[in-house]
């Protein structure tokens, strides 16, 4: 191999590599696997891209090289070949609520400039067309009347109202002006200011006479300069009266039925910019109202039964007693009925009132009228919640922006349709012929672009969906694609698990991404575990063979089919389907579910659904599905208000029944464990209050007079007090992302240095937390309250994490399982007496195939004393 066809990487030491040498080919698909924890993502991510940022900011101005002396140098002999580095991890890096999938995939800055140039703006009122005229419209109109036509052009004369009109004519005199047009009456100016009391009454200035048609180039050229100086003395606006016939009316304004609208520009369409913005929610689609599911949380109720929430107590009950009265709605109104089953008439008679009954929202109305004080401010805020923003209905742009459209659409219909839907109907749409020039480059842009995601899988996404909401497969997926549809060629793109929440059917799509952003000239490694995506690699790399000080060792480097010689590997175990590795218990058997009936949400189809309860329960199906959709969408927001959790509106259902079976509710989701960066699992656990403890109980520690609060560095005390206990700082680039550096004054230790005197068994709280969780069980062996806490991180497969390990450089799947083992250390007794619905989305993301097996132990582990568990999940060995 030539130094220009290969990257070379010799001595790697960085975290658990075990001074690693190896040759990776340039321009392939490499892959590179083992099992979790033994240092695939510090060779890939914190070897070979740490060290690209290094020397990209090495070749910036010298403001940026100021840095570059505090930037650590990855721990390694020599790294050579090294191309421009591009990272695309799973983290879901925007927290920003304005940010969606249409900006993440830079797809709408295309949208908008779409619209700018192709729009149409059409009055609500009228339905006609708004058109801003041009002197070439009114002049191509002039020159097409009939042979023998008398034409006269006008400029209206209303701005003269009110003012002194003698004045204005004269000040028109003086300009050139001689006469004005009255009805079809040519009168002159000079005529009018000899009158005590002239008619000013339907009055336009004449600017201009022709007879069509015009004979000489002079005349024809003279057209063009009198309607250019009509539409400025009209202040927009001009008319062309034929004589004998109609008179039409031509503005170069944005201007119908006398309401003036914004003329279509890229900034209209941004909820981003203050132009562009929907006023009442600001950008963000929903604002904070009152939710008919918090006044009405359970339809089940009738109103005698006290199914409206804020009218349950005794004082509020007279709001209810005019129901009860004859005489205000002829005593028809079914007061032990459930809710649910009122007909449309009684629902709005109970919201907006009738007769005498003021009804909800007159009740609500009050309240705000008295919101000085605060009992009042308390009551209003228990029935709000973020909900769809009245005035732009989620589609947080202002009204001007919706009444341009392309074809038939405005632009917040097009980001509510699926990418599959929204790419054919933007490749099927005809160019108008004097615009094909102009917009031929944005559609072809939109369609590739477009293409790009449908072929990563993510057909099934709106432009419209907040980044926020994204897995870390989805976001990792739309940056890919993005990558795609940028020319960049000779460049290292760096992947981790890209095939995290694909279904195995489009794994292979994915494939065929990675391939060709290959044969574009680029290196592609990807850090993987998924079967079908190894055996497409040009190259292939074990690391391992175990996790944490047992890994960072090249277990095996070559094709894919020669993966079975290595001896040591365990991805060459587990591909081999040995049936003792895999679960083989038969189902459990199960007597109570959850029911789910006629489920309705986005995409689902009146579907109803049972869901076990005390058993393991999987729910799969390719991309886009409606998955997320039923589990998070539906099942979730429903039964946790029901058991009493405030969260946001369940999608539409008829009803869930089986409830009752349940104590609690648990959503495990893949985000961070903490806002803080001083956030880590040994906090999360509740493990580092024992161990915060022991310190505190060492003779030196007592003799100095330290708490346990000087081990800690989330408060004052014995943290570092430059960086407060965070180890490092962080430096704003504004041209490239944030760096962080280690604090100069603890060099990252974290702690004052007399506290770091404070030894147990010769290491200080610094060197504690610099130890794996599977080395810190030994460590602590003779004090098993620690261990006791630690244990269920290892039980999950985090073993091999460092105990200091800030909670933002966790990946999503490892912060799902440190939820996880914080629930196994709450689960202390044979047989729970609270059961609870634990739900994962996707557990197994960055879980290698062995540890697959020690994540459904836990799990099962969850089961065993009477919780139940549900996995949204497309790995075939959970499924199985």
């Amino acid at each position: 191999m030539t130094a220009t066809s290969y990257i070379s990487i010799q001595g790697a030491r960085v975290h658990n590599l075990q001074s690693l040498t190896l040759r990776i080919p340039r321009h392939r698909l490499v892959v590179v696997t083992g099992v979790s924890g033994s240092g695939k993502s510090s060779l890939v991510f914190d070897t070979l891209y740490a060290e690209g940022q290094r020397r990209y900011v090495e070749s910036l101005s010298s403001y940026a090289r100021q840095f570059l002396g505090r930037m650590l140098r990855p721990e390694v002999d020599s790294l050579e070949g090294l191309s421009p580095a591009v990272a695309i991890e799973q983290k879901v890096r925007s927290h920003q609520p304005r940010s969606t999938v249409g900006t993440l995939s830079e797809i709408y800055d295309y949208l908008k400039l779409w619209y700018a140039r192709l729009g149409q703006v059409y009055s609500p009122t009228t339905g006609r067309r708004v058109q801003r005229h041009q002197v070439a419209d009114v002049r191509e109109y002039v020159l097409s009347l009939p042979s023998g036509t008398h034409a006269y052009l006008i400029a209206p004369m209303e701005a003269f109202v009110g003012r002194n009109a003698k004045a204005e004519w004269a000040s028109l005199v003086r300009r050139g002006y001689t006469r004005v047009l009255q009805g079809e009456n040519i009168l002159d100016i000079e005529d009018l200011l000899a009158q005590k009391k002239p008619n000013v009454k339907n009055l336009s200035l004449l600017i201009d006479r022709w007879k069509i048609p015009l004979k000489t180039t002079s005349d024809k050229e003279r057209v063009s300069d009198s309607i250019q100086t009509a539409f400025a003395e009209g202040r927009g606006h001009c008319a062309v009266q034929v004589v004998g016939g109609e008179r039409r009316a031509f503005s170069d304004r944005f201007e119908e039925n006398g309401v003036v609208f914004a003329a279509p520009t890229p900034h209209l369409f941004s909820f981003n910019s203050p132009y562009g913005t929907c006023p009442h929610c600001e950008g963000f689609g929903t604002a904070l109202g009152l939710s008919e599911d918090l006044i009405i949380p359970d339809p089940r109720l009738s109103v005698a039964e006290g199914a409206i929430a804020p009218w349950r107590s005794a004082i509020m009950l007279r709001w209810l007693k005019p129901l009860w009265n004859e005489d205000s709605v002829q005593g028809i109104f079914p007061v032990q009925t459930p809710y649910a089953d009122l007909s449309d008439t009684h629902k709005q008679w109970l919201w907006n009132g009738q007769g005498s009954f003021a009804g909800i929202w007159a009740f609500f109305d009050h309240l705000s009228a008295r919101k000085h004080k605060i009992q009042y401010r308390v009551l209003v805020s228990r029935y709000q919640e973020k909900v769809l923003c009245t005035a732009c209905k989620g589609g947080r742009l202002r009204k001007e922006a919706t009444y341009v459209r392309v074809g038939e659409y405005p632009i917040t219909e097009l980001v509510r349709w699926p990418i599959g839907r929204l790419r054919a109907y933007i490749e099927n749409f005809s160019l108008p012929v004097a615009m094909r020039k102009v917009a031929l480059v944005l559609q072809e842009e939109l369609i590739h672009r477009l293409r790009y995601l449908e072929e990563v899988g993510l057909s099934y996404l709106t432009l419209n969906r907040n980044s926020n909401t994204l897995s870390g497969g989805e976001f990792q997926r739309i940056k890919l694609a993005t990558a795609l549809g940028s020319p960049l060629v000779g460049a290292l793109y760096l992947l981790d698990e890209p095939s995290i929440g694909l279904h195995a059917r489009d794994i292979r799509r994915l494939v065929s991404v990675l391939t060709a952003l290959r044969d574009r000239g680029n290196t592609v490694i990807v850090v993987e575990h998924e079967t079908l995506i190894m055996a497409a690699a040009d190259e292939m790399i074990d690391i391992g063979p175990h996790a944490g000080r047992g890994g960072g060792r090249l277990v095996y480097q070559g094709p894919f089919s020669g993966i079975h010689k290595a001896t040591e590997s365990e991805t060459a175990r587990y591909l081999q389907a040995n049936p003792d590795l895999l679960r083989t218990r038969p189902p459990r058997a199960w007597t109570h579910a959850l029911d789910v009936v006629k489920a309705t949400a986005n995409n689902l189809k009146q579907l109803n659904v049972t869901f076990p309860l005390e058993v393991l329960t999987v729910v799969t199906g390719v991309s886009g599905s409606g998955k997320s959709t039923l589990v998070g969408d539906v099942l979730y927001p429903a039964v946790a208000r029901a058991l009493g959790v405030r969260t946001q509106g369940a999608g539409a259902h008829e009803q869930i029944n089986g409830i009752a079976r349940l104590s609690d509710i648990q959503w495990v989701s893949q985000n961070p464990i903490g806002k803080s960066s001083r956030s880590n699992p040994v906090t999360y656990v509740k493990a580092y209050d024992k161990i915060r403890q022991l310190f505190a109980r060492l003779p030196l520690a007592q003799q100095q007079g330290y708490t346990p609060a000087h081990f800690s560095f989330n408060v004052p005390g014995g943290r570092c007090t430059m960086c407060e206990g965070e180890g490092e700082t962080m430096v704003e680039m504004q041209f490239i992302a944030n760096i962080r550096l280690p604090c100069e004054s603890c060099e990252g230790r974290r702690f004052l240095d007399e506290v770091l005197e404070v030894r147990y068994q010769g290491k200080n709280i610094y060197e504690v937390l610099q130890l794996t969780v599977q080395e810190s069980l030994e460590f602590f062996k003779d004090q098993p309250a620690i261990c006791q806490a630690l244990r269920p991180l290892a039980e999950v497969g985090l073993g091999y994490m460092t105990l200091g390990q800030s909670a933002h450089s966790l990946s999503g799947g490892e912060a799902q399982r440190v939820k996880l083992a914080a629930y196994l250390r709450e689960t202390t007794d044979r047989r729970t007496k609270n059961p609870t619905l634990f739900i994962f989305d996707e557990p197994t993301t960055g879980l290698h195939l062995r540890d697959i097996a020690r994540l459904l132990s836990a799990l099962d582990a969850l089961v065993d004393v009477g919780h139940s568990v549900l996995i949204v999940e497309h790995n075939i060995e959970v499924i199985r």
